[in-house]
This record gives structure tokens, sequence and C-alpha cells, in this order.
């Protein structure tokens, strides 16, 4: 592996506290916050100090293990696991690894949650590098690539190299030169400061554009594919990922530019049959309202702030998991 593909670690679990990186202090400052209680890995979650859908659900996982430490009535457990699923609704990892922690103080004990939590832990990192290989196989046989990707799915997002990002390292590790055009993922900035400063430490060249750049970008410059992540996959295909997916999905049929969802299998929903059932997070008016703590809006007007939007199957070229480069048709025998 190349010395220069960092790794980075959003989340710490030390036994009696869950360290935070701030990722809302990136790039400008690299500050770990300590949270010794589940509900403040709740408010760590919903503030975004930690996001991302794998690593919303280990962080989610770690706060079950951080209550057992306060409470000792088994009802009262499972009410505070049901509080921290609730803490962001769309990523379904989250739920997934709720339900996990929950089977496991019925059938095991408290005394066996840590062990579960860092089982789920262990699980990313292995799943991130089976679909960074897997997501390499998509891609033409030659030297040189320009890939777009949207939001940040690299190691702050997960436990491991990341799933979109992680196709990118992996890339990078074959010798293959490689160019990312990043979009800045507004309101919050994703790209501009979490996805570009990742790339950065792992000396991977990176360009930042507006996301409304998308379309013009495409129909001047050579893109070989696009990479995104997702929150949650349902049984049609229909995908939630952060907000401007749709759109660059449009972007990238019409220029007839390949376009991938990387995600593992935690990320997908099947009880769900279409994106209209997924349930899409609605921020803060502030996140559009301010910046750097100043207003930048007339006062009294109202705002739309959706945190995800749902890109339909079939603007989708394929879906790259653990289990392998799949299409809708096949999610059945896979999950």
């Amino acid at each position: 592996m190349s010395s220069t593909l960092t790794k980075i670690y959003p989340l710490k679990y030390t036994g009696n506290s869950l360290k935070v990186l701030d990722q809302r202090k990136l790039p400008a400052e690299e500050i770990y916050v300590e949270c010794s209680t589940y509900n403040e890995v709740i408010q760590a979650i919903q503030n975004m100090l930690v996001r991302g859908a794998p690593a919303i659900g280990f962080a989610g996982a770690w706060a079950c293990c951080l209550a057992v430490k306060a409470v000792d009535d088994k009802r009262d457990l499972l009410r505070i696991f049901h509080e921290i699923e609730l803490a962001r609704p769309t990523a379904v990892n989250l739920s997934k690894a709720i339900r996990r922690m929950e089977k496991c103080l019925i059938e095991k004990g408290a005394g066996s949650l840590e062990n579960e939590a860092e089982a789920i832990y262990k699980e990313d990192i292995e799943m991130c590098n089976i679909m960074a290989s897997h997501g390499l196989t998509v891609l033409p046989n030659k030297s040189e690539f320009t890939l777009l990707t949207h939001c940040n799915t690299g190691s702050l997002a997960t436990a491991g190299i990341g799933t979109a990002l992680g196709v990118i390292k992996f890339l990078v590790q074959q010798n293959k030169k490689v160019h990312v055009y990043a979009t800045e993922t507004r309101p919050y900035l994703q790209g501009a400061r979490l996805t570009a400063w990742e790339l950065q430490k792992c000396g991977i060249q990176v360009s930042v554009l507006p996301d409304s750049a998308v379309t013009y970008l495409m129909k001047t410059a050579k893109i070989d594919a696009v990479y995104v992540g997702a929150d949650r996959i349902v049984s049609n295909g229909d995908t939630a990922n952060k907000v401007g997916t749709y759109m660059i999905a449009l972007a990238a049929q019409r220029e007839k530019v390949p376009f991938y969802v990387v995600a593992p299998s935690t990320s997908f929903d099947l009880n769900l049959q279409s994106g209209e059932e997924i349930e899409i997070e609605q921020r803060s008016s502030k996140e559009l309202s301010e910046f750097n703590n100043k207003q930048i809006c007339p006062s009294g007007i109202d705002f739309y702030n959706p945190a995800f939007d749902i890109t339909p199957s079939e603007l989708i070229s394929g879906y790259i998991t653990e289990k392998g480069v799949l299409n809708v048709s096949k999610f059945k025998y896979n999950f």
C-alpha cells in the first residue's frame, strides 16, 4: 500500500468514551471531541461532528455501549437504543447497527455489546476494501483517469478507506494517474472541506468545483466515471444520497458518463419498495441563511434544505458492493 494513503480515524472508542473527529472544523483544525455519554454521541451525530452513513452506524453502536455504563434495566436500554436510532433518519446503516445491538443485548447480555460494536466496525473496514477492488473492474484498461465524486465518502465517513473514495484510492495504488473532480457539496461543503482535504492528504490530485458547474464540466471535459456513495438503497434500486446526486446522475446520463453507486450491504433496505418511501431529513435553515455565523439572506424568508435526494435506478449504471457489481435484478439474490 502506498505510504501516501494516510489513514484517517473519524472515531476512536476508548472503552469509557467515544472520541469524535469534529468534521465541522476541517480542514482548518483537526480536533477530537470526547463524548462520555450516549446523549453526547446523539448530539455529535445530529450536529454533523460525525457524518457518513457507515460511520453514523458504528457511532450509534458505540453510543449503545456508553448507555450500558449508565443504565442497568434492559427495558430502559432498549428505549435508549431507539432514541439513538432516531438521531438521523435517512441513512439505514444506523437502524441496522441498532438492530444488531438490540439483538445482542437480548440474546447475550450487556457484557457482549462492546464486542458487537467492534465487529460492526471491523466488518466495515473489510467491506470497504472489497468494494474498492470491485469498483476497479468497471473501468477501462488505461493509465490515466478523470473521475467525479459528490460529498464525502472516504475514511471520514467509514471505518476503512471509504466507499466511492475507496475505489479512487485503490486505483492510485495500481499506479494509475488519477484526477478527481469533487463538488463543493452545498450547503455544508463536505466536498470542498472534507473530500478535498482527504484526497490531498493521500497525495491524489483534486479539483473542487461548484455543484452547479457539474453539467458544464461533463460537457466540456472527458469524465471517465462518476462514483458516489449512498445512505439508503431500496428494492427497486432508487438511492438516497447527499442532495445534488440526482442532478449529477441526470447530467451523467445526458453526457453518457457511467454513474456508479458504491455502498456496503448495510446501506440496502429491501423492506422499502421505492425511493418515495424514504424519509428525507430536512436540515436547519441556518445552513443556508448564515455563513461563518453571519447572516447572508434577507430576514423573514423561507428555506428548503433537504439533506438528501433520491436518484432513480434507471440513472445508475451499477451498484458496487462487497458482494460484487450488481444491478437491481440481483438484489434479492445477494441481500
